[in-house]
C-alpha cells in the first residue's frame, strides 16, 4: 500500500466505524466546554463527566464562577486530579473572560491559549468542538496509533499534529481525531492490546510495531 492509499484505509475504516461520532465530553456550549477540557487534563474523560455536572450546578458561566473562590471549585473539580492548578486556572481564565470578551469564548486560538491553563490542545478541541474551526487535537490515543500506523516518527505531539495535518483531508480533521480517539480505546489500547481486532494497526502498521507484539505474545 503507498502512503496515499493507507491514509484513504484509515479514514474509510473509521468512517464505517464511526458514523456517528460520540462527544466525549459533556458540555451544553463552548465555555462548559472549554472547562471540561481544561479538567480533562491527566484524567479520565469519565471521571471528568461525573464531576462537571456538580461543578456547572453551581456555576455553568463566567460570571458564576468568579463568584466562587478558588478553594470552592477546587473542593468541587478535587476528584479530577491537578485540582489546585485547574482550579486557579478556571478561576483565572473566567475573570479574563468577563474583562477582554464580555463573557464569551474567543473563536480564536491565540486568545484561547493565552488564558490561563490553557494549552494548544485545549484550545484546538474548543475550536473544533464548538466553534467547528478545522484543528486536529492530538492526545495520547492519537499519537500512539499515528505512531503505530506509520504515519509519524512519534517523536512528539507536536510533529504527530503536523503529520495529522499534513496527511488528513482538512475538512476532515474534526471528525477524524474524534474516531482516532475512540478506536484507541476500542480497538488500540495502551494497555490490554489485542491485534486481532485491531484491524487498522493489522493491515497497515509499523513493521517493528508488529515484530514487537508478536515477541511479547510468545
Amino acid at each position: 500500500m503507498t502512503k496515499a492509499e493507507k491514509v484513504q484505509f484509515v479514514i474509510d475504516k473509521l468512517q464505517e466505524l464511526y458514523p456517528t461520532i460520540p462527544i466525549p465530553l459533556d458540555h451544553k456550549d463552548p465555555y462548559t466546554l472549554l472547562i471540561a477540557v481544561l479538567m480533562s487534563a491527566q484524567s479520565t474523560d469519565v471521571r471528568v463527566n461525573k464531576i462537571t455536572p456538580l461543578l456547572f450546578e453551581v456555576a455553568d458561566n463566567p460570571y458564576k464562577m468568579v463568584k466562587l473562590s478558588v478553594e470552592e471549585i477546587r473542593d468541587i473539580i478535587k476528584p479530577v486530579g491537578l485540582s489546585p492548578m485547574k482550579a486557579k486556572g478556571i478561576h483565572g481564565l473566567s475573570e479574563i473572560l468577563i474583562d477582554k470578551y464580555d463573557g464569551k469564548v474567543p473563536a480564536d486560538f491565540e486568545a484561547l491559549e493565552s488564558l490561563p491553563a490553557v494549552g494548544h490542545k485545549t484550545a484546538s478541541v474548543v475550536m473544533s468542538q464548538a466553534f467547528g474551526i478545522p484543528a486536529f487535537p492530538v492526545d495520547t490515543h492519537i499519537h500512539r496509533l499515528m505512531y503505530r500506523w506509520n504515519l509519524t516518527n512519534g517523536k512528539n505531539v507536536v510533529q504527530t499534529e503536523k503529520d495529522a495535518k499534513r496527511l488528513f483531508p482538512k475538512e476532515l480533521w474534526n471528525d477524524l481525531h474524534l474516531q482516532i480517539i475512540w478506536y484507541g480505546r476500542e480497538y488500540s489500547p495502551a494497555r490490554g492490546w489485542d491485534l486481532d481486532k485491531d484491524i487498522i494497526t493489522k493491515t497497515i502498521g509499523r513493521k517493528t510495531v508488529l515484530a514487537d507484539y508478536y515477541k511479547k505474545k510468545k
